[in-house]
């Protein structure tokens, strides 16, 4: 299934890329190398990669600002892979448009599990107007919200806040995005916001909002919307 997918690694470190290059090899993925940003930017608009595995410490350009970069024109998912981890350095990449975070050192095998994550979600979006989720269905047109086929009544910005993170299934969105997204920029500190409309729409549409699986929280970051 992967023979005609093209990763391209952004990392300066041998070592690393060797590494990289045998893991993704095995499990039948294409590998593409660039070295620094310049390399990279040309790599990618050359070869037209399903993922790019992105290090944030490179030798030309700050891996943060490459990621701005590339988010003006590549749509495809980004891995960041790096050993910095600070809570600023998470944030910031998910914000700019990274798809997920790992950090060094890391398994092999949850590198691999989380590429096929990214590669197989990015190929379920559709332009359909219906997101489908089990029993809980959104219909992005009409703007109404299903579950186990009687129809839920939101907000407005409930469902707008329903709807972005249900687009963006599987992905971390952080606190700063979505007040962005839905309430504008002079709402970035306002994270009560967030967690009073989250409670609200857990009560509406999971089955224990004590114990959410769709809406779930990812700690001093943002939410994620599960599968």
């Amino acid at each position: 299934m992967n023979e005609n997918e093209n990763i391209l690694i952004i990392d300066d470190e041998v070592q690393i890329r060797r590494l990289l290059e045998i893991s993704l090899s095995s499990n039948k993925y294409n590998t593409i190398y660039a070295t620094n940003g310049k390399e990279d930017l040309i790599a990618a608009a050359s070869y037209h990669p399903s993922l790019i595995i992105l290090d944030l410490g490179l030798p030309d350009i700050d891996g943060l600002e490459l990621l701005s970069k590339l988010r003006e024109w590549f749509s495809k998912p980004i891995i960041v892979l790096t050993v910095r981890n600070t809570e600023e350095d998470i944030i910031t990449a998910l914000d700019r448009g990274a798809n997920d975070y790992l950090t060094k050192p890391f398994r092999s095998g949850e590198l691999i599990a989380r590429i096929r994550a990214a590669i197989r979600l990015n190929e379920e979006k559709k332009d359909s107007p219906l997101l489908e989720f089990g029993s809980l269905i959104i219909d992005m047109i009409n703007h109404v919200v299903r579950k186990n086929d009687e129809i839920i009544k939101l907000t407005a910005t409930e469902f707008s806040l329903l709807s972005l993170l249900a687009k963006n299934h599987g992905r971390v969105l952080t606190h700063q995005f979505l007040l962005k997204e839905i309430w504008g920029y002079s709402y970035l500190e306002q994270t009560q916001y967030l967690r009073v409309f989250i409670a609200q729409l857990r009560k509406k549409i999971e089955d224990n909002p004590s114990k959410p699986l769709l809406l779930i929280t990812e700690s001093g970051i943002g939410y994620r919307f599960g599968d």
